[in-house]
């Protein structure tokens, strides 16, 4: 399988909680000798990369639709910060939506907040980030995380995710248990994750497949993870990854390309 595994995932200080899901810093002091996989991801996440020169950038990389294949490079560190669901507006000035496929620098974006975040991370080292933005990160930023129509959409969230215990619900039964229609919902999920609910379902199934293959059967990896067969999670898996699931166990994979803001998956 390909290289998905160099990132770490440090604990996420408890004031930054409500605005960030998870933080993840990875280093490469050598050029690595496998390809790195930027999996299908329905998360806006800031990136702050440093290169071997010391040259310092603060990214915001919006939700990714389909995989990506790419060479890593030495000399680089970067720390993702991944936005918790509904806090791309509030911190960046814009809908996840307008991010989607996109890589933009802070400082382009309309939000204040953006900008004074950009400034304070260009301080700081990916190793060493985390102390410092729990100081600064909550002072920066308004209330509007714990909005009810944050919670509303996080429940969404929670509810088509795939989780150990059951498989995802379906859309209409999530808006229905949530008092909305599936118009809201899709709303909700456009304007806080970037895509609508029936893609973060997908892209979230396909993540779960990548995560658990070859710890079970492919047939039961399917039914697992909410898909109606084999031949269903194959095709979704194909359309999002560019090669079927027993491809990328065995990495064989599609051509590396250039990769615009460092290593990450």
């Amino acid at each position: 399988m390909p290289n998905t595994t160099a990132w770490q995932s440090p604990r996420t200080p408890e004031a930054l909680r409500p605005w960030l899901a998870a933080v993840r810093t990875v280093s490469f002091a050598e050029q690595p000798e496998e390809a790195f996989v930027h999996l299908p991801d329905a998360v806006t996440k800031v990136v702050l990369r440093v290169t071997a020169d010391g040259q310092r950038d603060v990214l915001a990389v919006g939700p990714r639709v389909r995989a990506s294949y790419h060479e890593g490079k030495a000399g680089i560190s970067c720390m993702e910060l991944h936005l918790a669901p509904g806090t791309a507006r509030p911190l960046l000035g814009v809908p996840a939506a307008a991010l989607v496929g996109r890589v933009v620098s802070l400082d382009e974006l309309p939000g204040g907040a953006a900008r004074r975040l950009a400034r304070a991370m260009r301080r700081l080292h990916p190793r060493e980030a985390l102390p410092g933005l729990a100081e600064v990160l909550p002072g920066l930023l308004p209330d509007a995380a714990v909005a009810d129509r944050t919670a509303l959409l996080r429940a969404g969230v929670a509810a088509l995710s795939v989780r150990l215990d059951r498989v995802p619900a379906q859309v209409r039964d999530v808006a229905r248990e949530l008092a909305v229609s599936e118009r809201q919902l899709r709303n909700l999920f456009t304007d806080g994750v970037g895509v609508s609910p029936k893609h973060y379902a997908r892209i979230d199934r396909v993540r779960t497949v990548v995560t658990r293959a070859g710890s079970a059967r492919w047939s039961e990896l399917a039914a697992a993870t909410g898909y109606f067969d084999q031949s269903h999670m194959t095709s979704d898996f194909r359309a999002l990854m560019g090669v079927p699931p027993r491809s990328y166990l065995t990495g064989r994979l599609p051509a590396v390309t250039p990769c615009r803001v460092g290593p990450r998956t």
